[in-house]
């Protein structure tokens, strides 16, 4: 026994970098680690003996595991041990205070994991997601907030249990010696050390997080569970890191494991560094050596040389830094689209046209509308939209992949929806005739999104242009709210303002062209007009009309009115659909359409009335008033001149099954423009 005890100590002071004795092991540093880690994904150890699970590549997972299994439970008893762990681990973001994705300590019966990237951290996949047979345990450090599985915030710690879905969550932060609770970003590339125990005896897992080198005395998180259904005989331990569309490397620098005890705290002074970023000196050196071989004609051939590098490169200014999405090459995008083929084309509208594309990465289908140097919108509204939507996430929104911005040409890269756009199946002679129940799928799915946009984000988003077009429909023909261009942000309890009402006219709030400020309400009220548009076929304004028939509210109202209110549903249903839901989402769409704001739901009651969790009320009152009907009618002055003059639904020349770039006429005028309203024909 005495020797056992020599040869242990003797072989501790001579390798500070690894011990391993059956259930222990301690990695200062994993230079020499060897063997004893099982690396995969592009997870690597770097030449300063530190683990880097992922790089800054987008949508990669890593997975380092020890080597060997370790027993978690005798042979005779069904009860887990305790154990006990230690690491030292960094996030360093690509984008300063943009995190992606996150890293989770982990154990599991296998080393090869078929994980995804991107929200799954590597560790699981739609698929087995929630399983029981998964065995999967996953402390996660997470930096994004993700809605799906129901994260606290963009930067927390969660215990999971077989699922991406954590049993408990708290976020980061750690407690000082006076038990002061400071704050923690996860994401701030800093050195972190993070403890967890598990007490077998009392079925109790603690977590615990520090910034230093001594381990708190109080627990960010714990939670009362009994592994022993979770783990099997024999587990593997180790880590396992992801990346979405924003980058972060994530580092394992140091690791202590302990089965028989409490596990020693790492130093973090004795720690390998975190590498600095890399400096780019090509330009320089090429620059010096060709002026000191010949300067006359180094300065010629260099100058020439970067008039034409400049010219085929992709513009980048000091602003497109702080923009986060992923930002692809001009050259991959023309690649992808063909040359921008007018064979890959889609369709086109006023703020430019729109190619279907493959990347030739990853074999992906994407949408890439592509705004020329001519378009209205210009270069703050592109701005606005990469900011706005490359953060926004939610499964009734479509999503915005990347960017990229070559000498004129700005570029935006979507999901590509395959179904196109909504008006397409609704007006004029439709690809097909949606069913009643795929028409209620849509309208549903749309007001989620607009409720997460004005209520569940982290700012408010008013969209100000929601219609039939915006609207695309996925291969299962869920409708996705598209085109963020003209969006407008601001801080949740504050008002907006603005000096110009812009959107598409039948679909614009009355009290618009007075304030000039769009709300939730303005919102509310353009989702009034896509209601009515949904169940009836049919444009808000339809120039072809009967003059009774022509504004759509109107004609609804007065169909309510007279008690033959389902004659307004699609005739070309051929009377095939639920009644009462068609009531439901008529009756929403006239209280939507209501001229007083303050007479409007919010979204949120749109939602519960929609799923049916509350009663509408009995009594609908008129959109526009009582003396709606009478005189000039309810929109104003000069509004019937511009009613012949309402375009088409939809500027395409051919079938779009892309992000709703497009834009169908929209109004842009001054909040102090008295009306009429007048279009000015330059396709805003």
């Amino acid at each position: 026994m005495a020797k056992k005890l020599v040869f242990f100590w003797v072989f501790l002071v001579c390798s500070d970098q690894v011990f391993s004795q059956l259930d222990q092991f301690i990695f200062n540093g994993f230079h020499e680690a060897g063997n004893n880690m099982s690396l995969t994904g592009v997870a690597d150890i770097g030449s300063k003996g530190l683990i880097c699970l992922t790089n800054t590549s987008s949508r990669v997972s890593g997975h380092a595991f020890y080597s060997s299994p370790v027993r978690f439970k005798n042979s005779s008893s069904s009860k887990v041990f305790s154990f006990s762990t230690a690491f030292a681990f960094a996030m360093v973001p690509e984008y300063p205070k943009l995190g992606g994705h996150g890293l989770a300590f982990t154990l599991s019966p296998s080393k090869e994991l078929s994980g995804f990237p991107s929200q799954y951290l590597g560790l699981l996949n739609a698929t087995d997601n929630g399983n029981s047979t998964n065995h999967i345990f996953a402390v996660e450090f997470d930096t994004v907030k993700d809605l799906e599985f129901g994260d606290i915030d963009d930067n927390h710690v969660g215990i999971n249990l077989n699922s991406m879905v954590s049993n408990a969550s708290a976020s980061a932060a750690y407690f000082l010696e006076n038990s002061t609770k400071q704050e923690l970003s996860l994401k701030s590339g800093r050195m972190i050390q993070a403890w967890i125990d598990y007490d077998s005896a009392r079925n109790r897992l603690e977590v615990k997080l520090s910034p230093f080198s001594e381990k708190p005395r109080s627990s960010i998180l714990s939670f009362d569970v009994d592994l022993s259904p979770i783990l099997q005989d024999s587990m593997f331990v180790g880590f396992s890191a992801s990346t979405g569309l924003l980058a972060s490397s994530h580092y394992v620098l140091g690791w202590s494991f302990n089965m028989s005890g409490e596990a020693e705290s790492l130093s973090l002074l004795s720690l390998p560094s975190l590498p600095r970023p890399k400096e780019n000196h090509t330009v320089l050196i090429l620059c010096v050596t060709f002026s000191a071989v010949l300067i006359m004609m180094s300065i010629i051939f260099i100058s020439f040389y970067l008039v034409r590098k400049l010219k085929n490169a992709d513009i980048i200014e000091a602003w497109e830094l702080d923009i986060g999405p992923h930002r692809f090459s001009y050259r991959e995008l023309k690649k992808a689209t063909r040359g921008f083929r007018d064979k890959e084309l889609l369709g086109f509208g006023g703020f430019g046209r729109v190619y279907k594309g493959t990347l030739p990465s990853t074999n992906t289908q994407v949408a890439v509308k592509r705004i020329s140097h001519e378009s209205k919108q210009g270069l703050r509204e592109f701005v606005s939209e990469i900011a706005s939507i490359g953060r926004l996430r939610h499964r009734n929104l479509v999503q915005l992949l990347g960017w990229c911005r070559c000498r004129g040409d700005l570029l935006l890269v979507y999901d590509f929806m395959p179904n196109g756009s909504l008006d397409k199946y609704l007006f004029d002679e439709p690809k097909r005739v949606l069913s009643w129940e795929e028409r209620f799928k849509i309208i549903k799915g749309v007001a989620s999104g607009l409720l997460y946009l004005h209520e569940e984000w982290e700012q408010t988003v008013i969209h100000r242009d929601i219609k039939a077009g915006n609207v695309l429909l996925d291969s299962e023909l869920n409708g996705r709210l598209g085109d963020f261009g003209l969006a407008k942000l601001y801080e949740h309890g504050q008002n907006p303002s603005t000096t110009r009402v812009v959107g598409t006219l039948g679909y614009l709030a009355p009290e618009l062209t007075r304030t000039g400020k769009p709300t939730t309400s303005s919102d509310v009220f353009a989702f009034g007009a896509f209601l009515l548009e949904v169940v009836c076929g049919r444009k808000p304004i339809e120039p072809k009309a009967l003059p009774e028939e022509l504004i759509l509210v109107d004609w609804v109202w007065e169909r309510w009115q007279s008690g033959a209110v389902l004659e307004v549903v699609d005739p070309k249903l051929n009377g095939e659909f639920d009644e009462l839901e068609a009531i439901v989402v008529i009756k929403l769409g006239l209280m939507c359409s209501n001229d007083a704001l303050e007479a409007r739901p919010t979204i949120r009651q749109v939602v519960r009335y929609l799923a049916g969790e509350v009663a509408l009320p009995e009594v609908v009152p008129s959109p526009g008033g009582s003396d709606s009907r009478k005189g000039n009618g309810r929109r104003g002055a000069g509004f019937e001149d511009y009613v012949h003059s309402y375009p088409d639904s939809s500027y395409f020349d051919k079938g779009s099954a892309c992000s709703s770039a497009f834009e169908d006429r929209d109004v842009d005028i001054e909040a102090t423009t008295p009306l009429p309203i007048t279009d000015r024909g330059d396709g805003r």
